[in-house]
């Protein structure tokens, strides 16, 4: 009887474990979504997923800035070089539980190397890391 009953709640709980994502699928996720944000160029969809605080580094702007103050040098980037294309072209993940990707940002007048660096804390990404360097 007690096996009979085990099984049964595993076929009906079985269906709902399935539903969760897994860590690699919801950091792929958190990561499309990034790389939505930025070949939209929107900087406001951006911030929304930065930490508190946010390493930065665009072209004449570099340090660890607020999540608000970052949200506006990233506006002025994407003002000053609307988005073309953006590609990631290589993605990894080090010791510690971070993702990084690194990608290709292409404006009307240049190409910048991209990367940015997302972390789980506590069970909710974020963006801990974003880089646009001139290539």
């Amino acid at each position: 009887m007690k096996t009979l009953v085990f099984l049964w709640l595993a076929v009906i709980i079985a269906p709902f474990r399935t539903l969760e994502p897994t860590p690699d699928q919801a950091s792929a996720e958190f990561s499309k979504k990034i790389t939505e944000a930025i070949r939209k160029g929107n900087s406001s969809e951006l911030s929304s997923y930065f930490a508190s605080t946010i390493d930065l580094t665009v072209p004449g702007k570099e340090g660890s800035f607020s999540k608000a103050q970052a949200e506006q040098i990233v506006k002025d980037f994407f003002t000053q070089n609307p988005p073309k294309s953006f590609t990631i072209k290589h993605n990894g993940s080090s010791n510690d539980g971070s993702q990084y990707s690194v990608g290709t940002y292409i404006t009307a007048k240049s190409a910048y190397r991209s990367y940015f660096l997302i972390k789980n804390v506590s069970g909710k990404f974020y963006l801990l890391q974003l880089q646009f360097e001139l290539d």
